[in-house]
């Protein structure tokens, strides 16, 4: 699909649902036999329901998990380490910028860049060299304003109530 307009999308807010709307634009796009990429920042576990669904039944889908899979429920990072981040990046970039990816995403990648642990200039940088064809998709809470100028779409998910503050723990199929 290399005649397409790449576009940047974002999914930022403190609500519940950037992670899945991203891993749905996923899903439509393997189903028009598109090619992904997907980076998650600071999830790295085998076991999320995404991770089983991806490895089972969509071989589109080419993942990496990168960090100590600490995420409060809150969505913030916890003992960051930046050279995992970094070299997560790296490989993020990389898959851009080989142009066989219709679309790439980075999951948590705002997260990582508000907490100083990925260098804005970086993202910015990655976004205005990639191929033209290439969509990009960056989720997490807090994006900063120049990625927000930067997106052709910013979605910001707003949490009116959620269960965790009743005491409902993260559970499998709905969190991860």
């Amino acid at each position: 699909m290399q005649d397409k307009k790449g576009l940047v999308l974002v999914y930022t807010g403190k609500g519940k649902g950037k992670t899945t709307a991203a891993l749905g634009l996923a899903l439509r796009a393997t189903g028009h036999d598109e090619k992904i990429f997907l980076l998650q920042f600071k999830k790295c576990d085998p076991n999320y329901g995404e991770i089983k669904a991806i490895n089972k039944y969509l071989p589109n889908i080419k993942f990496v998990q990168t960090g100590r899979n600490r995420i409060s429920p809150e969505g913030i990072l916890v003992e960051d380490d930046s050279s995992l981040a970094w070299n997560g990046f790296v490989l993020g970039k990389e898959a851009v910028m080989s142009g066989k990816y219709d679309l790439v995403i980075f999951d948590e990648i705002n997260v990582a860049v508000d907490y100083g642990v990925l260098p804005l200039e970086e993202v910015l940088k990655m976004l205005s060299q990639r191929p033209s064809h290439v969509d990009i998709v960056l989720t997490g809470r807090n994006a900063h304003q120049d990625i927000i100028d930067a997106a052709d779409m910013v979605s910001e998910v707003k949490m009116i109530k959620h269960h965790y503050k009743t005491g409902v723990k993260a559970r499998a199929g709905m969190e991860f």
